[in-house]
């Protein structure tokens, strides 16, 4: 059985079209977002007819930047640098899937996420040492690091209504667009040719 890590954005999206898992987990874990991120990823998971197990850990106290709301730590290359994020869903979502079947855990990372070390391919390659070297050999890849996410959208073929309903915005339910999230989406829309 195969899952993915499924934030209801547009890299994770794309993977859950292009990978076809049989199950998604979308974390809640306190971030601003969360309601909007659910919202996109049931949409999906309904539209692609993908089982979505939904978590719900508060951890707004732990986070920082963006998307806790709260300023950026001196150690973080970005506004949206939450210390170890990456690392807490991965856990969270693997030891779920674990406990359901899953062999597999798809992470949507894309090549542009390598400005914090948590989306690198060394960090892509240390995680999984460390997951499937544990019981139950449960592996975690990220079939979408190597491409930008306009690349990514473009090999997926991934259909406008789709992308249409992601959420990518760090900092609320609704677009900022001001936030590095955004920045994103809109900058892949341009790329795409996407009004």
């Amino acid at each position: 059985m195969k899952g993915i890590l499924l934030s209801g954005g547009m890299d994770s999206t794309t993977l859950a079209y292009l990978e076809q898992p049989d199950i998604a987990f979308n974390i809640n874990y306190g971030q601003l977002p969360a309601k909007a991120e659910r919202e996109a990823s049931r949409k999906v998971c309904r539209e692609l007819n993908i089982q979505l197990v939904e978590i719900d850990i508060d951890c707004s106290s732990l986070g920082s930047g963006d998307l806790a709301g709260k300023g950026k730590l001196d150690v973080g290359a970005e506004s949206d640098w939450w210390p170890y994020r990456n690392q807490l869903l991965i856990t969270l979502s693997a030891t779920k899937a674990l406990t359901l079947g899953c062999k597999e855990l798809i992470i949507g990372t894309v090549a542009s996420d390598s400005y914090h070390k948590d989306g690198s391919p060394e960090f892509i390659d240390r995680i999984n040492a460390l997951i499937s070297f544990q019981e139950g050999g449960l592996i975690i890849t990220a079939p979408g690091i190597k491409y930008s996410a306009s690349d990514l959208i473009k090999i997926a073929k991934l259909p406008p209504h789709l992308l249409a309903m992601t959420h990518s915005c760090h900092k609320a339910n609704l677009p900022c667009f001001e936030c590095r999230g955004c920045n994103k989406h809109q900058n892949t829309l341009d790329d795409l040719g996407v009004l």
